[in-house]
C-alpha cells in the first residue's frame, strides 16, 4: 500500500510540473489513470482542478477519473 502510495506522490509530482515537457505530463497522468485506486481517483481530481494545467491535461485528468468510476460498477 505504501509503495503506491509512493507511486502516485511521483506521478502526480510528475504530472504537475511545469517545467517538464507535456508529453511526460501527460504519460503521468495516464499512468495515474491506470493504478485505478480511490487515490488515484483523488489525485486525478486534484489535477483537473488545477487551473495551472492546460485545457487539455485537465479533461485528460478527468476523462481518467471517469474511467476510474465507471469501472467501479
Amino acid at each position: 500500500m505504501a509503495e503506491q502510495a509512493d507511486e502516485l506522490k511521483k506521478l502526480t509530482t510528475i504530472a504537475t510540473d511545469l517545467e517538464l515537457s507535456a508529453d511526460l505530463r501527460t504519460n503521468a497522468t495516464k499512468q495515474i489513470g491506470k493504478i485505478g485506486s480511490h487515490d488515484a481517483l483523488r489525485a486525478l481530481l486534484d489535477l483537473a482542478a488545477n487551473e495551472k494545467l492546460s485545457k487539455s491535461e485537465r479533461e485528460l485528468a478527468i476523462k481518467n477519473a471517469r474511467d476510474i468510476i465507471r469501472s467501479a460498477r
